[in-house]
């Protein structure tokens, strides 16, 4: 029985808990599709995570940036790569060849409209029931903590950036 996740909230660890949803799947035989919008850049995560048998990863092809900062042809160009990323999880999901799918920020994509409403809504409410789906990212909409099984929300309390101490690599990237 596959159930649904979100992990939401402005904390640190949203990513972090879906990794390590992920390895725990991967760990009994599970094969994992491991998605990341509105990310681009490297991170460290990625270096061991395409080590691992039984997990794809499919992430945006560029750095776009923060949502704040995009301009008009950004977003443009952002939601289409979004949209081929969202199509071919629909793809992966419809051959049955994935146990888990972890798309890491759909619900900022979401709220920001930078993906197609219609092929997001699909992939929750069309999921087969033998699949386990993760969703992370703030302010899920309301209508997907509904169907949803587990929401678990990320407070922050305090972090570094409040005192101007930057991501720093291998711990925040």
């Amino acid at each position: 029985m596959g159930l649904i996740h979100i992990y939401c909230g402005d904390g640190k660890g949203k990513t972090t808990a879906s990794i390590g949803l992920s390895i725990r799947a991967l760990g009994n035989n599970m094969r994992v599709h491991f998605v990341q919008l509105l990310k681009g850049s490297d991170t460290s995560e990625l270096n061991i995570l395409k080590l691992i048998p039984n997990l794809t990863i499919d992430r945006c092809n560029k750095d776009f940036g923060f949502t704040f900062s995009m301009d008009e042809k950004t977003k443009f160009d952002i939601t289409n790569v979004h949209n081929e990323i969202l199509l071919r999880c629909e793809s992966l999901i419809q051959s049955n060849a994935i146990d888990v799918l972890v798309i890491d920020e759909f619900n900022s994509a979401y709220e920001y409209n930078l993906l197609d409403k219609s092929i997001a809504d699909r992939i929750v409410f069309n999921k087969p029931s033998n699949l386990e789906l993760v969703l992370t990212g703030r302010n899920p909409d309301k209508k997907f903590i509904q169907v949803a099984d587990y929401v678990s929300e990320i407070k922050s309390i305090k972090h570094p950036f409040d005192k101007g101490i930057i991501a720093r690599k291998g711990i925040e990237y």
